[in-house]
């Protein structure tokens, strides 16, 4: 019965990495459809296959970092990079800062970017207004009521996926001549192989900066193998999803007007089955989404900046009774105001960001991003796994 039990509570805790990945993965970029069919959808009948060999490449990388944070028992990214780039720590730990600062302050735009632009869309108010409303309610949240949004982002996500496969599986069906059209397009116009698989490597290569989130999550592996078996339900799952929506984008694929959409699910939708009751639906959790992922962006930057305190110092307080005891408590509620000029600063930094527009952002901005991950953890990733024979050796 124990190694029942045991086992079962290893599953459980393979599966919820495996799931960590997956809403880290799965913003309000990947919501709108505007990731993927700008890096796979675009590219032709590849955009099939490439979004499984992306999360291949994915899963390869992460299974190496948590498999090597668990092994040498490094949790926090800065000791984790510390002891993965050796000697080589003080050139390619500060280098992982500097990427690192750039995902979260591109990230937080995208996700300002895909809520304007899917209100925008939805009221025909201007893009710059729809950004600044949703950039006002972000930094309310993000003063207010970061806790609450940790608490629900598990239940958010859920809601997400259940709206996702609510609204592609019914016009994945229904839109099925559409996508056989699309798969004829596409065979047509002889779209190059190397362009696809080029544009995938880039967003995997992207992803990969994701490692600096995951390697906290080690920890909880009972033994350093179980971070392999958890990364691969994790390709399983990521790679369903996305081929999910490459599909359900595929319906609309020959519409004149698709390739110009910033918020291609939302054109798919209002172009499909039921698109007085889908509308509204993946409107919101898309909005959601956005909100949820800038929250938790900025407030993670809000701490880089202010670093952790005392608790009461420059906060606010509330009187608040203690049932069990009758005592009356002072707790701290609000977060003081060098965290609320840094969540401000962060927010219109962000929303300047986010005027370049979502495309471009997604297109331009994280392709740069993929860029500077090249030097910083691809290239030294491969190297530690040649020279250490994927960590069985000392280096």
């Amino acid at each position: 019965m124990k190694n029942n039990k045991g086992s079962g509570k290893t599953g459980a805790i393979i599966l919820g990495v495996s799931f960590v990945w997956f809403t880290t993965h799965f913003g309000g970029g990947f919501a709108s459809g505007a990731q993927i069919y700008s890096y796979f959808v675009r590219y032709g009948v590849w955009c099939l296959f490439m979004p499984v060999l992306a999360m291949l490449y994915n899963a390869i990388f992460f299974a190496y970092s948590l498999r090597f944070a668990r092994k040498h028992g490094v949790y926090d990214y800065r000791s984790y990079n510390n002891a993965f780039y050796g000697k080589f720590a003080p050139v390619f730990s500060n280098l992982f800062e500097v990427l690192y600062i750039c995902v979260m302050c591109v990230a937080p735009a995208v996700a300002f970017a895909t809520g304007g632009a899917t209100l925008s869309e939805l009221t025909g108010l201007p893009y710059l207004l729809c950004t600044f409303l949703i950039g006002v309610f972000i930094f309310i949240v993000a003063i207010f009521g970061t806790d609450l949004v940790r608490r629900v982002a598990s239940v958010l996500s859920v809601c997400i996926i259940a709206g996702l496969l609510i609204v592609y599986i019914p016009n994945i069906i229904s839109g099925f001549s559409g996508i056989r059209e699309a798969v004829s397009s596409m065979t047509a116009a002889e779209l190059p192989v190397g362009d696809a698989l080029y544009s995938a490597f880039l967003y995997g290569t992207f992803q990969l900066s994701n490692i600096a989130v995951f390697v906290q999550h080690a920890k909880s592996f009972e033994k350093p193998k179980d971070a392999v078996k958890s990364m691969g339900v994790g390709f399983v799952v990521n790679s369903l999803m996305m081929v999910m929506v490459v599909l359900g984008l595929m319906t609309v694929y020959t519409d004149p007007g698709a390739a110009e959409q910033s918020v291609p699910t939302l054109f798919m939708v209002q172009n499909g089955v039921g698109a007085s009751f889908m509308t509204p639906l993946i409107s919101v959790l898309i909005i959601l989404g956005a909100v949820s992922t800038a929250v938790n962006m900025v407030a993670a930057m809000v701490k880089r900046v202010c670093g952790e305190k005392a608790d009461g110092e420059n906060g606010n307080f509330r009187e608040e009774t203690n049932v069990e005891s009758n005592n009356v408590e002072k707790k701290r509620f609000n977060i003081s105001k060098k965290e609320i000029v840094a969540a401000l600063v962060c927010c219109v930094v962000d929303f300047a960001i986010a005027q370049f527009g979502l495309l471009t952002l997604i297109q331009k901005a994280y392709s740069a991003i993929a860029y500077l991950a090249i030097p910083v953890i691809l290239l030294p990733y491969i190297v530690h796994m040649i020279v250490t024979r994927f960590d069985t050796k000392t280096p």
